[in-house]
């Protein structure tokens, strides 16, 4: 779940300069899996999943079941996403990974939160690469992640890093940074703090979208982001809130 600081960071990406959407002309149609479905940016991006034609099917791999029937939903459960070893020729010839897993730094000591960021997401994507070289593997970063991995922040640090080792994989990796994400179509956090946060700040969602368009994302924008990202093929790499927002933004 994605930290509140971040949006101050988002609204400091409006003004700066950064490099926009690069999108290529080719499209395709989706054979997606899903990691972190339970969360909140993984629901919104099964939503999304689940409502475009354009993806043909969704593999959801987690811990817990997403409790949801659909004719192109499958799923894999394992209590443990570090040895996916036995399902590993389930989990070949996809088109994308979108993910979504990841959990908040507050109170955790960096051991534990770089076991459950860098290493899980690099022994889940190092388990997928060989099976599916053509795969655009989404990881669900945050704005203000520090690529140097030199920085004082600790959780920026350990997502540089994630970052980079994703990118550097024999796939086609990207960077997913959001800031603030408004949860919409009945999205809800798990974390209880975050949920209350989210009730009583929901009243500033519609005043920080009219003051700052591209610093917030709507879950549901989010995830149509991604599928975008999917099928295209973008040769940019790390995607911002305001150039994920500019691919699913109806024009002016």
């Amino acid at each position: 779940m994605l930290s509140f600081g971040f949006f101050f960071l988002a609204v400091i990406g409006v003004i700066l300069p950064g490099g926009g959407p690069d999108p290529t002309s080719s499209l395709r149609v989706v054979k997606a899996m899903l990691f972190g479905a339970t969360g909140m940016v993984g629901q919104g991006v099964l939503l999304s999943c689940l409502d475009d034609p354009e993806i043909s099917e969704v593999l959801v791999v987690g811990r817990s079941p997403v409790r949801q029937q659909h004719a192109k939903l499958t799923e894999i459960l394992r209590p443990d996403l570090f040895d996916l070893g036995p399902v590993t020729d389930r989990l070949a010839g996809y088109d994308a990974c979108f993910f979504c897993l990841g959990v908040s730094s507050v109170g955790m000591k960096e051991d534990r939160y770089r076991q459950l960021t860098y290493d899980l997401t690099l022994s889940i994507a190092e388990t997928l690469a060989p099976g599916n070289p053509e795969m655009a593997f989404e990881y669900i970063s945050g704005e203000g992640t520090d690529t140097t991995e030199q920085g004082k922040t600790m959780w920026a640090r350990i997502k540089g890093a994630t970052e980079n080792a994703v990118m550097a994989l024999p796939f086609t990796g990207y960077a997913i940074r959001p800031g603030f994400i408004q949860a919409s179509r009945g999205v809800r956090p798990r974390n209880r703090v975050y949920a209350v946060a989210y009730t009583l700040t929901g009243w500033l969602f519609p005043v920080i979208r009219r003051l700052a368009p591209n610093a917030v994302i709507t879950s549901d924008e989010l995830g149509h982001a991604m599928i975008a990202i999917a099928r295209t093929r973008p040769t940019q790499r790390i995607w911002r809130t305001r150039d994920l927002v500019g691919l699913v933004a109806p024009p002016r």
